[in-house]
């Protein structure tokens, strides 16, 4: 740990590509704190390793882990629902897909910004995509500039805290090419909607994924049950 940074921020990790690249972005300015969501995820078992595994990388002490059992009883997403089918990727698909978790990043936002308030942090990151992403509708950079001023309203007079989302107009492509530039662990991390052993490939969140190290020229370090080509 660089014993320069003095200053804290909380970084929301899923243990996915985005939310890793975005906490070696943290890394280069601030000590880290990592925050992680078990929210009734399909692949919750496998996105907790991934978050531990990247913690452990960065040699994060502030881990915070919050279970959210009310988004899986709330249900509305193929994520949570196993009655409801993860859809095969659709890169041109202009809907909000089944995996959308409705209001997903306003919860975690709240947890992060409670955790940062209490341990002294000046700022919360959060490795949300929108141009090159699934379309959720909150990861709108509208939705983060909207949710600062809440904070700064919702928190103690001498809190301010910034919501930061420095990946939010990257394309996959930037996201991967950053992450190599910042030797951010890639090869710790996971993705997949659906599979906890081999990615399955064919889910919106590999097929982001696979095409933006594809048009990176570069080989993406986890395992897939199947790797189509998406350029």
């Amino acid at each position: 740990m660089n014993n320069t940074k003095k200053n804290i921020s909380v970084v929301a990790v899923s243990g996915g590509m985005d939310s890793c690249v975005t906490a070696a972005i943290a890394n280069q300015e601030y000590e880290l704190a990592f925050a992680h969501i078990n929210y009734g995820q399909r692949t919750e078992r496998r996105e907790l390793k991934a978050f531990n595994d990247i913690a452990d990388y960065f040699n994060v002490q502030y881990r915070l882990i919050i279970d959210y059992t009310h988004l899986s009883k709330i249900g509305g997403s193929s994520l949570t629902d196993f009655n409801i089918q993860v859809s095969k990727a659709d890169l041109n698909n202009k809907e909000i897909p089944s995996s959308y978790v409705p209001f997903r990043n306003a919860n975690i936002l709240s947890a992060c910004i409670s955790w940062a308030e209490v341990i002294g942090a000046e700022a919360v990151f959060i490795g949300a995509v929108y141009e090159d992403s699934s379309g959720y509708p909150d990861c709108r950079p509208d939705f983060f500039t909207a949710f600062e001023k809440m904070v700064e309203l919702g928190t103690k007079p001498k809190t301010h805290i910034k919501i930061k989302t420095p990946i939010i107009n990257f394309s996959k492509e930037q996201i991967v090419k950053k992450g190599i530039e910042l030797n951010a662990p890639l090869h710790l991390t996971w993705s997949c909607y659906q599979n906890e052993d081999e990615a399955c490939g064919i889910c919106d969140s590999c097929a982001l994924r696979l095409r933006g190290f594809q048009k990176a020229g570069i080989d993406d370090p986890i395992p897939y049950k199947t790797k189509p080509i998406y350029v």
